[in-house]
């Protein structure tokens, strides 16, 4: 088992540390040495899977400063270890994934250089084998290989470094795929002409898509912004869920009478979209709008989601949409396998979703790929306006609660998932004796109950977060002060729990 040092490194089956300084009190820990350690692990991980010689790795980075570092470390201790490299460049990380799948490319594995939407002096490594990402279990494998350090063992001559044009490839099968949904514009070319899209890439990697893309098909992109990648990230952090990053495209969609806005996180596996109004579309209304989509092409499929969407999202979906709806574990990977297994026991799922704007789509091979959910979304709106429609009239029907409220409370003490279990079965029993309140028994994740009083008319969910020792709790109601009242009592159960901070149930 990896030392201390070593697993802290790992986040489920991705690797992400502090990689550069700036911010006061975090201290360097992944650094270029271990990078070079986790390249040569992978290689040797990767051939305990196959009997082919040479491997092929195919390795690209987001636009962090330390990015380039990083991946001249895995060309050598890559090819150091008789494995040859495809070097792709600045890239995203869904186009990596695809290295491994493409017949063009056939890499045998991955490496993607990127921390995501983290701060500037975050860096990471997402690994992908045969058109997936590894599992945790398989990511500690190669922790523990890379601390233990690799020879090659084979004694296999020095592996080649190519370099690669794999935005090339991408953008071309992007490209492809909205002209054979609109083959039957006025231009088939150019079949976005009369379209006017502003893009915000946060300066990461995803500029890409407005100008050889979007531009390329005939769209207008006038007003599109931070399209440069720049690992500083100077005008907003590239994350979808950040209030300033919304409110900057919002501000461009509404000065330029943009058709629509897409914001993308750093490394283009999450996006997140504005209307014509300068509307916010994102969680339950951004999954409201991919059910819609995918539902007209695929009637009474089951759209899988993360275990926070609301209960107007349920009724949009199934009675509004006619299709199925399926609360699962949230964590991208978590809705991403329980949409697989659902289609392997034969209940048809295309959609697999997370309200942070990952999404995953069954003729995609379920990968959480930013640009193409903004492609589906730039198709439909090119069919919309041919008929006079918006793309928010998608979601016309979507019940909107009238209040939503998120809280964090944190666990103190080390043992914070039994401090967590305990809490929550001491909820469970309080829940059973309030009138009115009712459990979830279809929740696969925290416990979930709907308050009927007619003074809540609401629900919330209580669970443990992922990552962090802290309990959060989401809160909706379809009353004013709804959200209140629910509050009040959860406050009188809170005051009997030890080593749980209620506190910020009072703000």
């Amino acid at each position: 088992m990896a030392s201390l040092e070593w697993s802290a490194l790992q986040n489920g089956s991705d690797i992400r540390g502090i990689a550069a300084e700036g911010i006061i009190g975090e201290e360097i820990n992944l650094t270029v040495e271990k990078v070079r350690a986790l390249g040569a692990a992978f290689v040797q991980w990767i051939a305990t899977q196959t009997a082919k010689r040479p491997i092929l790795i195919s390795i690209g980075m987001d636009c962090r400063l330390t990015g380039p570092a990083f991946l001249e470390a895995l060309e050598e201790s890559i090819t150091d270890c008789g494995a040859d490299i495809l070097n792709c460049g600045v890239n995203s990380t869904p186009a990596m994934m695809l290295t491994t799948k493409m017949p063009e490319v056939n890499a045998d594995g991955a490496i993607m250089v990127t921390a995501s939407h983290m701060p500037f002096n975050r860096n990471g490594l997402k690994f992908f084998y045969h058109g997936d990402d590894i599992q945790k279990e398989e990511m500690s494998m190669i922790v523990d290989m890379a601390e233990a350090g690799v020879q090659n063992t084979e004694d296999l001559p020095k592996g080649q470094v190519h370099i690669y044009n794999l935005a090339a490839l991408y953008c071309r099968k992007l490209r492809t795929k909205i002209c054979a949904a609109l083959k039957n514009s006025p231009n088939p070319d150019r079949p976005l002409e009369g379209l006017k899209i502003v893009v915000d890439a946060g300066n990461g990697a995803g500029g890409f898509y407005a100008r050889r893309v979007l531009e390329f098909l005939g769209a207008d992109i006038t007003g599109s912004q931070f399209l440069e990648p720049d690992g500083r990230f100077p005008n907003h952090s590239p994350n979808p869920e950040d209030y300033e990053a919304m409110q900057s495209i919002v501000t461009a969609v509404k000065y330029h009478k943009a058709d629509l806005g897409i914001l993308f996180d750093s490394d283009v596996d999450r996006a997140a979209i504005v209307d014509s109004n300068g509307r916010v579309i994102n969680r339950n209304e951004l999954v409201g709008i991919a059910s819609a989509i995918v539902l007209e092409e695929h009637p009474g499929t089951t759209i899988v989601t993360d275990s926070i969407t609301s209960t107007g999202l349920n009724k949009f979906i199934v009675n509004i949409l006619g299709g199925k709806h399926q609360r699962y574990q949230r964590g991208y990977r978590n809705v991403i396998q329980e949409a697989r297994r659902l289609n392997e026991i034969g209940e048809e799922s295309w959609l697999a979703i997370e309200t942070s704007g990952h999404a995953a789509f069954r003729d995609n091979n379920f990968y959480d790929d930013g640009a193409h959910f903004a492609t589906r979304i730039v198709i439909k709106l090119a069919q919309l306006k041919r008929e006079g429609k918006t793309l928010s009239s998608l979601i016309e029907q979507l019940p909107v609660a009238v209040e939503q409220r998120v809280f964090r409370l944190p666990i103190v003490g080390d043992d914070f998932s039994r401090i967590a279990t305990d809490t929550m079965n001491g909820l469970r029993q309080f829940v059973s004796q309030i009138e009115g309140w009712e459990e979830v028994s279809q929740n696969h994740e925290g416990l979930r109950v709907m308050c009927n009083n007619e003074s809540e008319q609401g629900w919330f969910l209580y669970r443990l977060s992922l990552h962090e020792p802290v309990t959060p709790i989401n809160i909706e109601a379809d009353v004013v002060g709804g959200t209140d009242v629910i509050i009040k009592k959860l406050k009188m159960f809170f005051r009997s729990v030890r080593n749980v901070d209620y506190r910020d149930l009072y703000n």
